[in-house]
């Protein structure tokens, strides 16, 4: 009885405590709802408010459009802009013919390259003709230091002044002074020579002075890796080096295994240089003391250089396999300068152009012979101190552009991508309606420039600051070295307030191929061929790509003329596979597969190596998936793996590390580390949704969007071989390096998930 008393009054005390804690969370979960509901309505006020005032703003524009239209049509006078869009760039040799070379037909009739067949004579040209004018200027490194991140990598951070200008004739005597020291040296004449180093005024200056002694210069990227550098040297059999003080250590590291080198030369730095630890065979010599050497040593005479010479022996990245030396004449180089001249016929007398890819790539080598061509001075600069913000600047100190302030620069498209996802990712800093207006902005100012406008208030109230990244003069922009996808070609058009020019060129043709004219203001294409350059399409039916398709013709390009290499240096099997004579014309066959519009300008639409076949007989463009979903905010780089015994793709990603953070911010995971982000469920989750919603608003095809996606905490830079030194990927290498990985996620069901390699 007692008991079950006290056993009634336990239950009844439980049921009481049970209620109270019910009625507590309804109270709170009330609570919960209530404030849940008044901030979906405080951001449904937020939302409507921007919604007004956007929309005011709007109206306020179409009125001031309506008012101001007649007076911009007078002052920016868009007949000219209709009348370039309706301009035949190039033409076929023999119409009516499919596979008839394309031509360039639009040329400069003033061309002063006629009568110039070296690249000594060049430059020799350009003394003549602009003398004191500004020639070539770098910043000087007032202080140095070291900065150690917590995952231990260095990086080097300067403090720089001013620019420091060399005029053409300053330029031409450091160049005389040089020829002499080289050859008190012991270097001889048409034996080659390595420069292994990065961007720089010194590098040019050995550059020319081998030019005028007829030594042919071997090129190394300064990110090569150490098998690449090995088979560079030992393939060249150089006894000669000419390096940076920052690269001896690399050298050091691999002077054992090459026997033929017997002289080091390397350009200073601030820092004391340490030589200690190679042989005693190898002398070792500053850029300085060659060119102290070289000014007290007497005049001397050399035999000049033939247009048949081999100017520069130029190693390609190596993006398929390993560097191959690809042979460049002094006349394939003066080809691609004088081809250039009919693109952009005129410059100013206040453009400057800066220089900071690597003068290794022929690309950039080719770009600086133009400007010495047409007066425009080159400032030096590199990807670590170009901005205010890059990696090797000092807090504080001012970038390169922001001090040079160029109106001319060059890019790869992975530097246009991330240009586009850092103002993207400023963007959404802002407040709502600021994002809003700034994408109803570019779309405006896109709608007026199709017109034939320009939008110089809207410019100065929201593209100035971005424009101020660069300097905030820039106006004409070349990107070559890889696909841009037509919406980053487009964003950088109208936010940066630029002319944006697409390249397209190969090592194999010195650079040479097309190039957008000043005046084309297509997207996606990359232009008319350049002049002296013969292009046409060859059938490719593995493919169905055919020279005959409808409304465009469509093919695997080939490029003719003198711009064509000799081949590749001692690898006549591989010459004999990729370059033809044909009707006494040397052709080079790319690999590229091109589509050729009316007006006479191409647009690059698939390579063959990145064709794959999947399981159903699908084909499938890697490289053009990979150019579209780059742009996808979340990726930073991206390779797109095919196998034929399936039916999807697969992606490996690296992760934009600013984006990333503010992923797993908003899944509470922001103590996490990147390796354990990149291995976490639900953040591949996002990836992949991301991934598909850029897939269909870049509208691939069903079979062209990944599947499965794997994050890379890994970083690919060119010092891990997994990217070219202009950042293309190097596919094999990263298949290779993650097979493991690949293999986990087709044998899987579910996304991948797989630990890296």
């Amino acid at each position: 009885m007692t008991g079950t008393l006290i056993g009634k009054g336990k239950n009844s005390s439980t049921k009481r405590s049970i209620k109270s804690l019910s009625t507590s969370e309804e109270t709170k979960s009330t609570e919960g709802t209530a404030k849940l509901l008044q901030d979906q309505e405080s951001k449904s006020t937020m939302d409507l408010k921007t919604k007004i005032l956007l929309n005011l703003i709007k109206l306020f524009i179409f009125i001031y459009d309506v008012v101001s239209l007649p007076i911009y049509f007078l002052v920016m006078q868009p007949w000219r802009r209709w009348k370039w869009n309706r301009t035949k760039w190039a033409k076929q040799i023999r119409e009516n013919d499919p596979y008839s070379p394309c031509v360039r037909h639009v040329r400069n009739p003033i061309n002063p390259l006629e009568n110039i067949k070296t690249m000594d004579e060049l430059f020799r040209m350009s003394v003549v003709r602009y003398g004191t004018s500004r020639c070539i200027g770098a910043r000087e490194v007032l202080a140095e230091a070291d900065e150690y991140l917590k995952n231990g990598k260095v990086f080097k951070k300067v403090r720089l002044g001013d620019y420091h200008w060399y005029s053409y004739v300053d330029v031409n005597q450091r160049i005389e002074t040089l020829c002499k020291g080289l050859l008190e040296l012991g270097l001889q004449p048409k034996k080659q020579i390595v420069i292994f180093a990065e961007t720089r005024i010194e590098w040019m200056l050995i550059c020319q002075a081998c030019f005028r002694i007829n030594v042919p210069v071997a090129t190394l990227y300064s990110t090569l890796g150490d098998d690449g550098l090995i088979h560079g040297i030992n393939e060249t059999e150089v006894s000669h080096i000419i390096t940076s003080q920052e690269l001896l250590p690399k050298l050091r590291k691999i002077i054992e295994q090459t026997p033929t080198i017997s002289s080091i030369v390397y350009m200073e730095n601030i820092r004391s240089a340490d030589t200690t630890g190679f042989p005693e065979k190898v002398k070792l010599m500053s850029f300085s003391q060659l060119e102290n050497m070289g000014a007290v040593c007497d005049p001397i005479t050399y035999d000049p250089p033939e247009p048949q010479d081999t100017a520069i022996l130029m190693y390609t990245s190596g993006s398929t396999g390993v560097p191959k030396a690809v042979i460049l004449s002094h006349k394939n180089m003066v080809t691609t300068t004088s081809g250039l001249l009919d693109c952009i016929p005129k410059l100013g007398s206040n453009d400057t152009y800066i220089g900071y890819l690597p003068l290794a790539h022929a690309y950039e080598i080719s770009a600086e012979a133009f400007f010495f061509v047409m007066g425009i001075p080159v400032g030096y600069s590199s990807p670590y101190t170009l901005t205010d913000k890059s990696t090797g600047i000092m807090t504080g100190c001012k970038g390169d552009a922001t001090v040079l302030r160029p109106t001319i620069m060059t890019a790869v498209p992975l530097m246009a991508d991330r240009i586009r996802k850092g103002v993207m990712e400023a963007t959404q800093q802002k407040s709502k309606l600021a994002q809003e207006f700034f994408q109803f902005a570019l779309k405006y100012k896109h709608f007026w420039f199709t017109k034939g406008f320009n939008t110089p208030i809207l410019n100065r109230l929201v593209f100035r600051k971005i424009k101020d990244m660069v300097g905030g003069r820039l106006r004409i922009m070349a990107c070559g070295g890889a696909p841009l996808s037509p919406d980053t070609h487009d964003f950088i058009r109208m936010a940066l307030d630029v002319q944006m020019l697409q390249a397209y060129g190969m090592t194999e043709t010195a650079a040479s191929a097309t190039l957008m004219a000043i005046h084309d203001f297509s997207t996606g294409r990359v232009g008319a061929p350049l002049s002296n350059c013969y292009m046409r399409l060859v059938d490719w039916p593995e493919g169905n790509y055919h020279a005959t398709d409808k409304p465009y013709p469509r093919g695997e390009i080939v490029i003719g003329g003198d711009c064509v290499s000799a081949g590749y240096f001692k690898n006549e099997l591989l010459t004999n596979e990729s370059f033809k004579d044909e009707d006494g014309v040397r052709w080079f066959y790319t690999g590229d597969i091109g589509q050729l519009y009316p007006d006479g300008t191409f647009k690059i639409i698939d390579r063959k190596k990145d064709l794959v076949k999947l399981q159903y007989g699908e084909y499938v463009s890697l490289g053009k998936v990979e150019s579209e979903l780059k742009t996808c905010p979340l990726v930073d780089n991206i390779c797109v793996i095919g196998n034929g015994l399936h039916d999807y793709l697969i992606a490996l990603i690296v992760p934009n590390l600013e984006r990333m953070k503010c992923l797993s911010k908003s899944l509470g995971k922001e103590d996490f580390p990147l390796s354990k982000l990149c291995h976490d469920p639900e953040i591949i989750s996002a990836f992949s949704k991301a991934i598909m919603e850029q897939g269909q608003k870049s509208k691939l095809m069903r079979t062209e969007i990944p599947t499965k996606v794997k994050l890379c905490c890994e970083d690919w830079q060119p010092e891990s071989g997994l990217v070219t030194a202009a950042f293309k990927i190097r596919r094999k290498y990263i298949q290779d390096f993650y097979q493991n990985a690949i293999d986990e996620m087709y044998n899987s069901s579910t996304n991948g998930t797989s630990k890296s390699t």
